[in-house]
């Protein structure tokens, strides 16, 4: 009897402590291991209800998040299932061929979040144009950003007016943008060397590309004046990772 009553007695303080343990284990679970991001394909609807604006914040936000090391856990095999239906991307991006840019992980994106269209050098051309008048017109992609980025070979290979093989006839989509910096007036070397210079002809490249998007195809120029597209430019830093929007 005296058993039975001291384990009667002692009962209700150890559920207690069981309780008030419990939720303080809960408690700093949820304040210093917050459940990771997950992700799932965006639909039809989701996509039209997107802004421009929107859209661009949410690249700025997943920089921002690959700049930290705080990329979104997602299960791909789920993702890869849920895409088959169809795809409905929030942007496509003009990118370099540079294999020290994966941009879907430059702005924490994933599959059916994006189009990427790669060149080396991030010029526009007739099968470029085509595509993103696809991603936007078609498939109803809200941005279309051109990303350069720092030190591009490409860059400096049209500086320096390479000459190989079909490179030679593609740097030729560059040397523009290396004589506009020299016409502005610049007064220091125009040479690869020089990374001032480089990195002034790989703005003024994303620059370019953005007008002749603009000008050369009246599908996307319409959509950009109904407010329906933005078409931005930024740079990418090699050694940050921080991508930076153009005026």
């Amino acid at each position: 009897m005296i058993r039975t009553r001291a384990f009667k007695g002692i009962l209700p303080f150890v559920l207690f402590t069981a309780v008030l343990y419990g939720n303080a284990v809960t408690t700093l679970a949820d304040t210093a291991a917050p459940a990771p991001r997950t992700d799932r394909v965006l639909s039809q609807a989701e996509q039209s209800a997107l802004t421009t604006d929107a859209v661009v914040e949410i690249l700025l936000q997943g920089n921002g998040r690959f700049v930290n090391s705080d990329l979104t856990k997602r299960d791909h095999s789920a993702l890869i299932r849920d895409a088959v239906a169809g795809q409905y991307p929030k942007a496509a991006i003009l990118s370099c061929l540079d294999s020290r840019i994966p941009v879907e992980d430059v702005f924490d994106l994933s599959i059916g979040d994006v189009f990427v269209a790669r060149v080396a050098g991030n010029f526009e051309n007739t099968d470029i144009l085509g595509s993103l008048e696809y991603a936007t017109r078609v498939s109803g992609s809200k941005v279309v950003l051109v990303l350069g980025h720092e030190n591009c070979g490409a860059i400096r290979a049209a500086i320096d007016k390479v000459k190989l093989g079909n490179i030679t006839t593609m740097l030729e989509n560059i040397q523009p943008a290396v004589q506009a910096v020299i016409d502005s007036g610049y007064e220091g070397e125009a040479v690869s060397a020089n990374p001032e210079f480089v990195h002034l002809v790989a703005e003024e490249n994303v620059r370019m590309t953005i007008r002749n998007i603009r000008e050369k195809s009246p599908v996307m120029n319409e959509m950009e004046q109904a407010g329906e597209l933005i078409i931005i430019g930024a740079m990418y830093d090699l050694k940050t990772g921080e991508v930076e929007l153009l005026d």
